[in-house]
């Protein structure tokens, strides 16, 4: 089930988590305490609600208040990445708020490639551990997690951190 998180520019201006966790919390948990946490149909969607002149080029990636407020969001939930809505770009765009990147019209996102090395592992190891301690088998969304942003990440990698 796809449940959105709408933000407002004065909440994303403030930095104010309340719209994301009015609708994570109550989800997460009836997902805990029904031990479907690793359910792939749950997903997380933003609808931000940013108001620009109409000649601002940026993206929303490119706003520094927008990207602030998820990088605090992230800090609070840095599982999100794993539950939000591959298929429509929200991986992406939300990769796009951490990592400094730049616009083609030919290729899209063209991510720092250390930059983006750099926020790959770091979710690996984070979300690895998260995972293991929620007793949750995501290996798999794990590995195709990193695969959708580019990154083809060896088994002996996951072997070495489930010390086998």
């Amino acid at each position: 089930m796809k449940y959105p998180i709408a933000l407002s520019a004065s909440q994303l201006q403030s930095l104010d988590l309340t719209p994301a966790q009015q609708v994570i919390e109550p989800i997460v948990k009836a997902h805990e305490r029904s031990s479907t946490l690793s359910d792939t149909q749950l997903t997380f969607s933003f609808e931000i609600d940013f108001p620009r002149e109409e000649s601002d080029p940026r993206e929303l990636s490119e706003i520094p208040e927008v990207r602030l407020w998820f990088i605090r969001l992230n800090s609070r939930y840095p599982w999100l990445p794993l539950y939000l809505d591959w298929e429509s770009g929200e991986l992406s765009r939300y990769t796009a708020m951490l990592v400094p990147h730049q616009f083609s019209t030919v290729d899209g996102i063209r991510y720092n490639p250390e930059a983006l090395e750099i926020f790959v592992m770091s979710k690996v190891f984070t979300l690895n551990q998260w995972l293991q301690e929620k007793g949750i088998d995501g290996l798999k969304r794990l590995k195709f997690m990193t695969q959708m942003l580019g990154y083809e990440l060896d088994d002996a990698l996951f072997d070495l951190l489930l010390g086998r």
